[in-house]
């Protein structure tokens, strides 16, 4: 997922208004005749999302004068290095946005609350359980806990030009009937003439993209032995999807190699160009594919392809506590009123993202099929909890081991065989740090 950001948070309110509305008034939270202030940290990047963010919060502190949040801008960047800093400094914003990955550590180390007990029945049963098991983590004391409230989920999809698609003649899928990993490969094949490639894969940051298609074929990248420690593993179901976006890249022929270097919104001016027919992505790019795009220029969102099923690895945009907030309450009503239905469907259409509340999936606006929403709602049926969500140590995993082995397997620069035996064995290496 493409989210890394900087630290958040904060906030708080009365749980009427948590779920929806009413007002502050009476008897002031702290005691003192003076409003609970709360940092919240917002990683929110794209335009309009930063304008949602900031618009909830205003509302928010006009009908909760004795509850303030200040918005605090955040980055995906370097959002983890500096909540560490500010952890161990016990100067944490109090509301924190940050990406399920990340929560595992953070609530191993007993830097955040678990919220299991505070949170409002009506956002609990608003959101799925297979949204909460994204959040669901071992904490500090050994016990299992709610470490974070999900709220947006990114799913992978294929964007195409629609006159090179329709002009390969090849079937067009559908989130029903998609391609199959098999005629994805066809269908690139086919569009790749006359100076086009059918496909580009733009992986600077290939980690997360893999890992959760692979999905696709069973594949999971860990195991957990009976006492409790996570391993690397790379075996048959793990190989599948790298080794056919391999394939589209040197048997075929089919995909641009000038991509792999790319990060995700960078292939877009080739896109436009006609230099590929197909990039493969997440559904947030699709904004930048709406302001972007010349002028007649056509396009369409198509579902990802299928393996054995087409289940992808789900990674949530989540709000937590900090552990050491002094208003655990008042943060815990702000963020049910933040993430409450209206809120979430304001969220995912400024983020392109798709909400996790149920109520907000039936918002017209993020299901026409406008600028392929349609499309990239129904793909929020396949996500599954990502194996990796629960490994304590993934993140040093990702940024040390995976991402430069998998660049440089990408690149042709190893082998398949190669890039297995260096993420398992130099994987392990980090995880057994963090071995109970």
């Amino acid at each position: 997922m493409r989210i890394r950001s900087a630290l958040a948070v904060a906030a708080i309110v009365t749980l009427a208004a948590a779920c929806g509305g009413g007002g502050g008034g009476g008897e002031t939270p702290s005691g003192d005749g003076q409003p609970v202030k709360l940092d919240f940290l917002s990683l929110a990047w794209q335009k309009e999302s930063v304008a949602a963010n900031k618009e909830i919060v205003a509302e928010w502190n006009k009908s909760h004068p004795d509850i303030q949040v200040t918005y605090v801008q955040g980055s995906w960047d370097n959002v983890n290095d500096q909540l560490v800093t500010q952890f161990a400094g016990g100067t944490a914003p109090d509301v924190i946005h940050n990406d399920s990955p990340a929560l595992a550590g953070f609530a191993s180390d007993g830097y955040l609350l678990d919220l299991t007990a505070k949170l409002p029945a009506e956002l609990k049963s608003d959101i799925p359980q297979a949204a909460w098991d994204t959040v669901t983590f071992m904490g500090g004391e050994g016990e299992q806990g709610v470490y974070g409230v999900p709220f947006l989920q990114e799913s992978q999809v294929i964007i195409a030009n629609k006159k090179l698609l329709d002009a390969s003649g090849v079937r067009v899928p559908t989130p029903d009937n998609p391609w199959t990993w098999d005629e994805f490969s066809e269908a690139a094949k086919k569009m790749t003439k006359d100076g086009t490639y059918g496909v580009a894969w733009a992986m600077k940051s290939p980690v997360n993209r893999t890992l959760n298609l692979a999905l696709n074929f069973g594949g999971t990248f860990f195991q957990t032995g009976a006492d409790g420690n996570t391993t690397v593993k790379v075996g048959p179901e793990e190989r599948e999807v790298l080794q056919r976006i391999h394939d589209q890249l040197y048997k075929d022929k089919s995909a641009d190699p000038a991509a792999l270097g790319q990060g995700t919104a960078d292939p877009l001016p080739a896109f436009f160009q006609g230099k590929f027919a197909m990039l493969p992505t997440g559904v947030y790019l699709r904004q930048q594919v709406t302001e972007q795009a010349p002028d007649g220029f056509e396009w369409v969102t198509l579902p990802a392809p299928k393996g054995v099923t087409a289940e992808q690895g789900a990674v949530s945009q989540t709000l937590s506590i900090a552990q050491d907030s002094e208003h655990p309450d008042q943060a815990m009503q702000f963020i049910a009123y933040f993430l409450n239905a209206e809120n979430q469907a304001k969220l995912a259409k400024g983020d392109w993202l798709l909400p996790t509340s149920q109520k907000a999936e039936s918002d017209p606006a993020i299901t026409t099929k406008e600028n392929g929403w349609d499309v990239a709602t129904a793909s929020a049926k396949n996500l599954v909890v990502a194996p990796f969500l629960k490994v304590n140590g993934y993140d040093e995993w990702r940024s040390k081991v995976a991402t430069p082995v998998l660049q440089e397997y990408y690149a042709n620069k190893i082998s398949l065989d190669d890039a297995a035996k260096r993420l398992v064995e130099e994987g392990n290496q980090v995880l057994e740090r963090y071995h109970r």
